[in-house]
């Protein structure tokens, strides 16, 4: 996201295939701009408004990271 840069860290592709709660504490960890994480199931609908300090984990049934999570 061109709009959010220099903010920190702004994507984590790694936290792909783990729990949607331990993706939380790393993120908020590695970008401590960050202050607000929120773990929603990959169908759930979301707001389309860009907020360079969110970050939205989209998860699974099981509570497993499906998409790389990003600012915004």
């Amino acid at each position: 996201m061109d709009n959010c840069d220099g903010r920190g860290k702004s994507s984590w592709p790694e936290l792909v295939g783990v729990k949607g709660e331990v993706a939380a504490r790393v993120i908020k960890k590695e970008n401590p701009l960050v202050v607000e994480v929120r773990i929603l199931h990959e169908n759930s609908y979301v707001i389309p408004y860009l907020k360079c300090n969110r970050v939205w984990v989209l998860v699974d049934d099981k509570g497993i990271v499906k998409e790389i999570p990003r600012l915004g």
